[in-house]
């Protein structure tokens, strides 16, 4: 997979890239697997915007994708690699020996007519899933259960892996890719290799429609605003932060820069070895 950048022969394609998709191997989703994908443009179901700048993109269709991969001792061919518009990594579609198809993220180095299987005595393939406590340290793995059986949580996008790096106990030690150093219940099912796409992250948009398609809307300034709009509007001259008097600010008076916003006493602390941010 690599990118493919656009000849400057417009302002909007100058800093052009895209992806040149060569590693797919159909543009058609298979239609079972796939459902409508209501656009929200932000809003809860009462209507009120909790996430702010979204809205106006292209229609979609979801692609249910197997994360639990609880279809154990079954042996699957990969069918195809495709494109999923709901994420940045490609998803391979795989049928079963006893018929069923099913959607699964797909690692680097997967391929059409590949076998994978998800068991605690399946071989340390690309593809394979196994319980954390199976897999031998110095693995790549993702798509990451944090409870048993719940399915992957961890590690989902494009390029990702993260390095299973010992035991303690009933616990994995996993070196996530954020740099946190983290225990898992040895009990979780991972999947083994890295994500597909890598060139995402490299991928530069060009010009501000683009991101619309994404459904990306434009942000606002604060001290641009009203002061009723903002804590950082109004004023009779430009000054960021009220001259100096006031930190920046969301519109509902939170702190913007330097907060910490997780909880002090949360239940999983014991469980992170290092933090993804050193003091």
């Amino acid at each position: 997979m690599a990118l493919r950048q656009l000849k400057p022969i417009t302002p909007g394609t100058r800093f052009y890239s895209v992806s040149d998709f060569s590693d797919l191997t159909t543009d058609r989703p298979h239609k079972p697997l796939c459902e409508p994908l209501p656009s929200t443009g932000g809003r809860n179901n009462t209507g009120r915007i909790t996430s702010r700048h979204r809205g106006g993109r292209h229609k979609r269709l979801y692609r249910v994708i197997d994360f639990k991969r609880d279809k154990t001792d079954i042996f699957a061919t990969v069918e195809t690699i495709e494109y999923d518009p709901n994420r940045s990594c490609r998803i391979a579609l795989v049928r079963y020996d006893d018929g069923e198809r099913r959607y699964i993220l797909a690692p680097q180095g997967l391929k059409v007519g590949d076998r994978i299987v998800s068991s605690e005595n399946a071989e340390y393939n690309v593809g394979n899933t196994l319980p954390l406590a199976k897999i031998p340290p110095g693995l790549f793995v993702h798509n990451i259960e944090l409870k048993p059986a719940k399915g992957g949580q961890l590690v989902r996008s494009a390029g990702l892996g993260a390095q299973l790096l010992g035991f303690d106990g009933k616990y994995a030690q996993l070196k996530l890719p954020s740099g946190e150093i983290r225990m898992v219940l040895a009990q979780c099912r991972a999947t083994i290799g890295v994500l597909s796409n890598p060139d995402h992250e490299n991928i530069m948009l060009g010009k501000a429609g683009r991101a619309r398609w994404l459904g990306i809307r434009p942000q606002t300034r604060g001290m641009a605003m009203n002061p009723i709009d903002h804590p950082n509007g109004g004023g009779e001259g430009r000054s960021k932060s009220g001259g100096g008097r006031q930190h920046p600010r969301s519109p509902w008076g939170q702190l913007a820069k330097g907060l910490k916003t997780r909880k002090k006493h949360k239940t999983s602390d014991r469980l992170i070895i290092r933090r993804r941010t050193k003091n």
